[in-house]
């Protein structure tokens, strides 16, 4: 199942505002709704306070949105959500009973087996190293065991979820199989209109857009929220930045889930994908003295298009810079970014200046960095090469395997067993998304494969990774057997 993209994530925020009373009613059609009827004050209302983040979050080229980042106070709606009685954030007292549950289903004998051989096994003439640090994080297995939760507390309402709960296929299915039901994506963004009052929407670990929150909110179903509290840390920050009058310069990928939600917390921003965007950033900042790959305004804000706020400005808003970050990124990249900033800022204002011109709080999630350090360990194995496992829409997963890659050690990135066989052949991806079939991949003779797993991976996928590696071995030596002398 394909991440959903910020331009179907954003684009339906003003879709389905709720159905109120008043004397001067407007049937909503085409962008605006599925049949739901809202007086033009009231359209025109929530326009102005929604922070709409418009395709790959902002407004477009054009800027038609007549909507301002600054007019709606997301501090204070969150404040008032969370003491609201129709919304959850930690689960409805059935945490022991689910992670049973959760432990039953998606736990391994061989994964066990590994933890208690120092996470070296032999199987064969196949040597498994597995990373120190790998799989399920404390976050993605609290987001699993709330939806188990809401399930069970909700078992005859309908049950919807607006993005995938983690990147996980196998997870997703499970939810799927327990008629938990993706919100759909229509032409103009998720269809909000088919939520009807009574139903139970559960926001994903990525959270959700602010603007998502308060349509469902005004709706007044029973909303249970499973974010993550690191990527909630970072809504913080953002906000802070927002209250100091500082941009938010996002460390992310502008199409990706937790970031759309956290630019739609922020009010000037921009988001850099990588140190090479960081570099072109600085370099305007300073006039074309950092490296030379800045142009004009009007070239920066072609590069930035999809990337910046409402009336993003270059000339006036980059004079007082906040770092922050999508959780998932490469925890070295985003530390050498906020200090390619800091003296950035230190260049163009003074030292003495700098606090006035950057801000910077620590939003690296632990368990993304505990898994790019045990990443980096497992690469100074002698490794003949390397598997990594994890759904293919997964950030954090795609920095494992691009570690793989940077160390030159052959690594082939799956989302489950299915891409692995029938007979020596593999289905992978790399790190920057490239699909891949291979023939052959698993040479003959022993061999070291070093294996590590997405922190929405659960070990049970793992398992079902590593039999079919062994399967192919087992084909190959029946094979051998089967030739003639």
């Amino acid at each position: 199942m394909a991440t959903t993209t910020t331009a179907a994530v954003s684009s339906v925020l003003v879709q389905n505002v709720p159905t109120t009373s008043t004397p001067r009613l407007s049937s909503l059609k085409g962008n605006f709704g599925y049949g739901v009827r809202i007086s033009s004050k009231q359209l025109r209302q929530r326009q102005l306070e929604a922070a709409v983040v418009h395709s790959k979050c902002h407004s477009g080229p054009s800027g038609e949105t007549e909507t301002a980042p600054e007019a709606f106070d997301t501090k204070n709606f969150r404040r008032s959500l969370n003491t609201s009685g129709n919304y959850n954030r930690s689960g409805f007292g059935l945490k022991k009973e689910m992670l049973a549950l959760i432990n039953e289903e998606y736990t391994s004998n061989i994964v066990k087996k590994l933890k208690e051989n120092n996470n070296s096994l032999t199987v064969g003439d196949i040597t498994i190293e597995l990373a120190e640090s790998f799989g399920f994080c404390w976050g993605v297995e609290r987001a699993v065991q709330i939806a188990y939760e809401a399930r069970k507390q909700f078992p005859e309402q309908k049950l919807w979820i607006t993005n995938e709960i983690i990147h996980n296929p196998t997870v997703n299915k499970r939810l799927e199989d327990m008629n938990v039901e993706l919100l759909p994506v229509e032409t103009e963004g998720k269809n909000f209109g088919l939520v009807n009052h009574g139903d139970v929407v559960i926001l994903p670990a990525f959270g959700a857009a602010v603007q998502e929150m308060q349509i469902l909110n005004d709706k007044g179903v029973q909303i249970v929220d499973t974010t993550c509290p690191w990527v909630s840390k970072v809504w913080n920050t953002v906000e802070k930045h927002k209250k100091a009058t500082y941009t938010s310069v996002i460390h992310g990928k502008p199409e990706h889930e937790e970031t759309v939600a956290t630019a739609s917390f922020a009010g000037k921003y921009i988001i850099v994908r990588n140190m090479k965007e960081a570099n072109y950033l600085v370099d305007y900042i300073l006039g074309g003295k950092h490296d030379g790959s800045s142009g004009t305004k009007e070239e920066f804000m072609e590069k930035f298009k999809v990337s910046v706020s409402k009336g993003f400005d270059p000339d006036t808003d980059l004079e007082r810079l906040g770092i922050a970050n999508q959780t998932t990124m490469l925890k070295g990249e985003t530390e050498e970014i906020g200090k390619l900033l800091e003296r950035t800022m230190m260049q163009k204002y003074g030292v003495g200046n700098t606090e006035d011109h950057f801000m910077s709080f620590n939003t690296i999630c632990d368990a993304t960095q505990e898994r790019q350090d045990a990443m980096f360990n497992l690469v100074k194995k002698k490794l003949d090469l390397m598997l990594v496992v994890g759904g293919w829409n997964s950030s954090n997963t795609s920095h494992l395997q691009e570690i793989a890659e940077l160390n030159n050690i052959p690594s082939y990135w799956v989302d489950s067993e299915k891409r692995i066989g029938p007979g020596n052949k593999i289905a992978f991806k790399l790190n920057h998304g490239e699909y891949v079939e291979q023939e052959g991949w698993l040479p003959e003779g022993p061999i070291t494969i070093g294996v590590t797993s997405g922190a929405s991976t659960p070990d049970k996928v793992i398992e079902d990774c590593l039999e079919a590696v062994f399967q192919i071995r087992r084909e190959q030596i029946l094979q051998q057997a089967q030739v003639p002398a």
